[in-house]
């Protein structure tokens, strides 16, 4: 039976076998003799006991402890029990253990966790499968030395993952794979894969699609307009075609721009990240933009501008002109008559940020998260009689996206818009601003 406390029945033991000693050692004449004696032998008695705990614990093969009373039976019931405790607690992360990598495999994803500088820890069946790799070779391994593509590289130091980015597999180019990696706990990360060549094929024919039939209506739409303004500047030519005539002008131009906006937007989707070494002086485009919106108004509107000179992005300047103009245009078309436009290009927020503000109806908020949308308008009439084409935000978007630059699109009913263009990347040049100043 166990005692919850028994170093007083050992302190006893003790002074029982002390004074035993004593006293034989008092009979036969040697008191001192008797308490060595005595104290030997109960070293020796520790000893035997810690004997048996040493080869207990040392095999390990039986589980039940050594018989023992006092200080020691409780020292090995007390072993016992956590030796118990342990092999259960084990026995469930095992099981738990299990269970995770059952959901792992189960899921649609390949999955490999990451710590530290990239280094592979675990990994599902669909990640060696996927990405081609070999347990238990490759763990340890950092990810970066297996996908080796530029995109992936650029993706995984950068340490911006909100985006996921598409890479070939590694084993085959043919597979295409959408990656995302969400950060977890201290200094560890999951990476997801997800196959989407199918998605990218069918993304691929799309725009080579688009890209041949906008080049193959190009030749029509040149013939119709020539013939239709020969016809038109004929003098002989009767006067109740010429309203037909115009219609036919005016239609055809709107196909071409149509037609250039197509042929611009499949350019920026299949086309690499801009990596410019151009130094692009927004501040001065800026004068160039009001210029082109107060023509486009006519005296209608009015258009103030403010831009700082010192802030430059590097880029390519005749994409970035051409995104910000569409934004200018889209403010002069949609705002009406004697409303106000504001163009800033401005330092906030730890960004470059060329915003468009107007005065115009305003967007509804449901609107908002599809205006980028090829075709996408929210008013079908008023588009039309505007003369859009419906791509000038989503060709904003992608020169934005190519740029490291994103546009932010804030508006409420009969409060106006504002469209802002937020460059995280940019240079101040504080000479050229001490020279202004």
């Amino acid at each position: 039976m166990l005692v919850s406390n028994p170093w007083p029945t050992e302190a006893l033991r003790l002074a029982g076998l002390v004074g035993i000693g004593v006293v034989v050692g008092l009979f036969v004449g040697q008191p001192l003799t008797g308490l060595l004696v005595a104290g030997a032998f109960y070293a020796g008695m520790q000893m035997r006991q810690l004997a048996r705990l040493e080869r207990w614990l040392r095999r390990g093969r039986s589980f039940r402890p050594p018989r023992a009373n006092g200080l020691w039976g409780m020292i090995f019931d007390n072993i016992y029990r956590l030796q118990r405790r342990h092999r259960s607690r084990r026995r469930r992360l095992v099981q738990l253990l299990d269970r995770v990598k059952a959901a792992s495999n189960a899921m649609p994803d390949a999955t490999i966790v990451l710590q530290g500088d990239g280094e592979m820890v675990w990994w599902n069946r669909l990640a060696a499968d996927y990405v081609g790799l070999q347990w238990p070779r490759d763990q340890g391994q950092r990810i970066a030395n297996l996908l080796r593509h530029p995109s992936f590289y650029d993706y995984f130091t950068t340490g911006d993952w909100e985006e996921a980015v598409k890479v070939p597999s590694p084993i085959s180019v043919r597979r295409m794979l959408e990656i995302r990696i969400v950060p977890y706990g201290r200094e560890q990360q999951l990476l997801l894969a997800r196959e989407v060549t199918r998605l990218h094929r069918l993304e691929t024919m799309r725009r080579d699609f688009v890209t041949n039939i906008t080049h193959e209506l190009r030749t029509p739409l040149t013939v119709i307009r020539g013939m239709s303004e020969t016809l038109g500047d004929d003098p002989d030519i009767d006067p109740s075609l010429q309203h037909g005539l115009n219609t036919i002008q005016q239609q055809t131009a709107r196909m071409g721009r149509l037609v250039d906006d197509l042929l611009l937007l499949s350019r920026l989707e299949t086309g690499e990240a801009v990596r410019g070494k151009t130094t692009v002086e927004v501040g001065q485009m800026v004068e160039g933009l009001r210029d082109e919106a107060c023509a486009l108004s006519d005296k209608e509107h009015q258009i103030t501008i403010s831009g700082d000179p010192a802030l430059v992005v590097h880029g390519d300047e005749g994409e970035l002109r051409s995104a910000f103009s569409n934004l200018v245009v889209n403010a002069v078309k949609y705002t009406p008559d004697g409303g106000s436009i504001d163009i800033q290009w401005h330092e906030g927020d730890g960004a470059a940020c060329l915003s468009v503000t107007d005065s115009g109806p305003g967007i509804a908020a449901h609107h908002i998260p599809r205006l980028t949308e090829r075709f996408y308008r929210v008013d079908e009439g008023r588009a039309a009689d505007a003369g859009g084409t419906g791509l000038g935000l989503a060709i904003v978007k992608h020169v934005l996206a190519r740029h490291g630059a994103r546009l932010d699109i804030h508006s409420e009913l009969g409060r106006g818009s504002r469209f802002r263009c937020v460059f995280p990347e940019y240079q101040r040049q504080r000479a050229a601003a001490a020279a202004g100043s």
